[in-house]
């Protein structure tokens, strides 16, 4: 029960429901008040006419004095009757944080214990229900959205630098920790196994037969600025179009042809390196410092350092879109343990136990923090808004207690004065 004022400038309906009874309580029993006091003033008139009517006198006349007293009570719980801070009203105002911290310490040992909360879920059948739910496609889109919301959450409040600096520390650790050696000379195997080197081979031959067509004219110019200047450029053209032509026909023999002797030997050497990659520590340290070059190169770091960059617009995206493999995966997951936890009742009973150790656990540590939260809560709350919102939850049948003391304080009355009235006979 929130006793703080509604934020809305508009009553809830439950509030002005709990007014309008009140007011209605109220006006009952100061009615019932009223009329005793009309009741007893017209007895008291016609009482030396008729002695019977001294009965009806003495009935309302005790009716009055209860329903003034309680009026008294029920009103000094909430105000100073009448405006008078008479001693010890006001009570519930003055007493504000004393009734916050009861409340706090009485919720804290008699509701908030491990044995109080695994009584209570131990005979729950938490999990089923749970798994009844969750297996349903509308609740388990609905926890999708939840987990996107938290998930687009966390990588929001995530520092970017932070992250960027962790996972370029990490992957720089990674591939430090890694020989280079090794795995380069296995990679070179591996390519070697299925020909796929051959084929990488000839594609690069093909590339520098192209590259020495685009570059003929530069060639020549090279050969003949190298030539003695006594050659007639007749002969250096000569020399010129026999090495060129020779190179090119070499690389497209080469190129063509997958028996060629040089591909032989280009696996032989490649064969070589492999086995000293692998196991010639000069080779290795030459791959560790080859490793170290890269890891040092600014691009290498600039890469490293867009990698958080670039998967965190992509998680953001995917949450954020209901048809992304993300989301789809995510409900798909949920629908399949809440099926699971749904029909596996040896799953259910674990799940069960988790719940119920939690919970008590749960209860056991926070027990002193949801006390004082109580506490201080109830201490932030304004007096008179406080007394006014628990009259509201209460007050309906606080007024019963006036209007049972009009009626019981009569019969009481009536009661004495006719036992007196024997007596004195």
């Amino acid at each position: 029960m929130s006793l703080q004022p509604a934020p809305s400038s508009r009553p809830p309906d439950d509030e002005v429901r709990r007014k309008r009874d009140l007011g209605r309580m109220k006006r009952t029993a100061t009615g019932l008040l009223v009329g005793a006091t009309v009741v007893f003033v017209v007895a008291k008139a016609l009482e030396g006419d008729h002695s019977w009517v001294a009965y009806i006198r003495a009935t309302a006349e005790a009716a009055m004095i209860g329903a003034l007293a309680d009026w008294f009570a029920v009103t000094a719980l909430f105000r100073h009757p009448l405006g008078i801070p008479i001693p010890h009203t006001a009570i519930i105002p003055a007493r504000k944080d004393d009734i916050g911290r009861g409340l706090g310490t009485f919720v804290q040992r008699n509701f908030l214990t491990s044995d109080v909360v695994t009584e209570k879920l131990r005979g729950t059948p938490v999990a089923a229900r749970l798994g009844t739910w969750l297996a349903e496609p509308a609740n388990a889109s609905r926890v999708g959205d939840q987990a996107a919301t938290v998930l687009t959450s966390i990588v929001d409040a995530l520092k970017d630098e932070d992250l960027q600096d962790a996972i370029e520390q990490a992957l720089a650790r990674k591939v430090r920790a890694t020989p280079a050696g090794p795995i380069l000379g296995r990679g070179l195997e591996l390519a070697m196994a299925d020909g796929r080197h051959q084929q990488l081979l000839s594609a690069i031959l093909r590339r520098v037969g192209e590259s020495l067509d685009a570059n003929r004219g530069v060639l020549r110019d090279r050969l003949g600025s190298e030539s003695p200047w006594w050659v007639p450029d007749t002969v250096d053209d000569r020399v010129f179009e026999r090495l060129f032509g020779g190179a090119r026909h070499l690389l497209e023999d080469v190129a063509d042809d997958p028996d060629h002797e040089l591909r032989a030997h280009f696996d032989l050497r490649l064969e070589q390196l492999a086995q000293e990659l692998a196991s010639s520590p000069e080779m290795q340290d030459r791959a560790e410092a080859l490793k170290e070059d890269l890891l040092a190169h600014p691009s290498v770091r600039e890469w490293s350092a867009t990698v958080w960059s670039d998967v965190k617009q992509a998680l953001i995206a995917r949450a954020a879109d209901p048809g992304s493999e993300l989301r789809r995966r995510i409900e798909a997951g949920v629908v399949g343990f809440g099926t699971r936890l749904r029909d596996d009742e040896a799953l259910q009973a674990k799940v069960d136990g988790w719940i119920v150790s939690a919970a008590g656990e749960v209860a056991e540590q926070s027990r002193e923090e949801v006390g004082e939260l109580i506490a201080s809560t109830v201490a932030r709350w304004d007096p008179d808004e406080s007394s006014r919102r628990i009259e509201l939850q209460v007050g309906r049948d606080l007024q019963f207690i006036r209007i049972n003391g009009t009626v019981v304080g009569g019969l009481a009355g009536l009661v004495i004065y006719t036992v007196g009235r024997f007596i004195g006979a």
